[in-house]
């Protein structure tokens, strides 16, 4: 990231991006990559998929970028996208889980299992294994906002512009996921 680039907003580097000033995109990708690694991650657990989805998110962040409203949170509205490719990639594996089960079974070496667990199953601390186990039984409404305050570091109003929700609702949703994790993690 060029010097020039690395002391501006989130909101200018977009600006910039949309006229088609070299290395303006760049910055945006070196910025925020890290943050959006980190989010994926703790979705699908898989480094692997996560680096392939963080590439997902900034092409298809590339792609709206005149849909960006330089007015809000750059970090929610690429985390917004990150979490729709997570979806997007839960679904896939889903499908091919299912076809797994459907089709013969000589097709279904054919199908790519792509399950998560070869990390989890590698943490050798017990308590990281028992929390991640925790977090991952919570509601999909409950975590989302979790990670994306405790873990990732966004404030509940940028938590709430990326998932669409109101501030208020972030921050019951985050103690409620609290609570859970309390009562699940002995």
């Amino acid at each position: 990231m060029s010097r020039d680039l690395a002391g501006l907003a989130d909101g200018d580097l977009v600006a910039l991006a949309r006229s088609g000033r070299p290395g303006a995109y760049a910055a945006i990708v070196t910025r925020q990559k890290a943050a959006l690694y980190r989010l994926i991650l703790a979705h699908v657990r898989d480094a692997d998929e996560a680096l392939d989805l963080v590439q997902e998110s900034f092409v298809a962040a590339h792609d709206a970028l005149a849909r960006f409203d330089e007015t809000r949170s750059l970090r929610a509205w690429l985390s917004r996208i990150a979490l729709n490719k997570c979806r997007d990639w839960a679904r896939r594996r889903r499908v091919r889980a299912m076809l797994s089960r459907v089709l013969p079974v000589e097709a279904a070496a054919a199908v790519a299992d792509d399950r998560i667990g070869a990390e989890a199953a590698a943490i050798e601390r017990d308590s990281l294994a028992r929390t991640l186990a925790a977090l991952d039984d919570l509601p999909e409404a409950l975590r989302v906002p979790l990670i994306l305050c405790a873990i990732e570091g966004l404030s509940q109003m940028e938590a709430a512009e990326a998932l669409g929700l109101s501030v208020k609702a972030i921050e019951l949703r985050i103690r409620r996921a609290r609570a859970a994790l309390r009562d699940a993690i002995p």
